[in-house]
């Protein structure tokens, strides 16, 4: 699969919708929780796709060109070559920063979305990044356009683009626009992004059709409960779309 230059893997299904796989940051398509949903899918005889952000995986560009705005131009992208195949309808599931994606996604183009299925989602990474900062830290960010971020997954420098863009994609904004069904699976252990920031989503949203299952021994990458996770996103996806 090749959407607008973004690389990516299509698997043929019937019907309008197709379940597609958001990554997180400094992953690709083809990890074991995609693998997972990708065989749930296809035991349904479901279309799917998965594909690597920008600056990720086998796709062109680097890190240094992240931007929240440029991961949901990359999901418009999946969005159209899917629909030239018809597939009309998404559904949307979501890792970590993919998950940030897939909701502000939903968020703003819910006619193409028929549910969110997100994986300790990031929903508020662009400001609590800003937040962890002193005024000195945020002015050198600025002066040298990057900040080193070192994990067990990732060693690279981000833009200052990235957080100039954080007023666009507040925590607070995503709520109150939300109006798509959505199952959040978030992990009690996660070390990376914090439950709460799921909690909080869960608190603020008015929309009804949203449930939030916290893992007591889930990690960030839920990696141990992958086989659970890919098996009820069916189930979600099915109810609303069981054509």
């Amino acid at each position: 699969m090749s959407a607008a230059g973004r690389a990516g893997d299509y698997l043929p299904g019937d019907g309008p919708l197709a379940v597609v796989w958001a990554h997180g940051f400094g992953s690709h398509r083809g990890g074991e929780k995609a693998t997972a949903v990708r065989d749930a899918c296809a035991a349904r005889g479901w279309a799917f796709a998965a594909f690597d952000f920008r600056g990720h995986g086998a796709s062109p560009g680097t890190i240094r060109e992240l931007r929240g705005s440029r991961l949901l131009e990359d999901l418009a992208a999946v969005r159209d070559f899917l629909a030239a195949r018809g597939h009309p309808r998404l559904g949307l599931v979501g890792s970590s920063m993919g998950g940030f994606a897939a909701a502000w996604f939903a968020a703003t183009h819910p006619a193409a979305v028929a549910g969110c299925v997100l994986l300790a989602p990031a929903l508020g990474f662009l400001h609590r990044r800003w937040d962890r900062l002193t005024p000195a830290e945020r002015e050198e960010w600025r002066r040298t356009d990057r900040l080193r971020v070192t994990s067990e997954w990732v060693d690279a420098d981000l833009p200052y683009g990235l957080v100039e863009e954080r007023d666009r994609f507040r925590p607070d904004d995503l709520a109150a626009r939300w109006a798509v069904p959505a199952l959040l699976f978030h992990g009690w252990a996660d070390d990376v992004v914090p439950a709460e920031e799921s909690l909080d989503f869960l608190r603020r949203v008015a929309y009804p059709d949203v449930e939030l299952r916290l893992l007591k021994d889930g990690d960030h990458r839920l990696t141990a409960h992958k086989d659970e996770i890919a098996a009820a996103a069916c189930r979600f996806f099915a109810r609303l779309s069981p054509a």
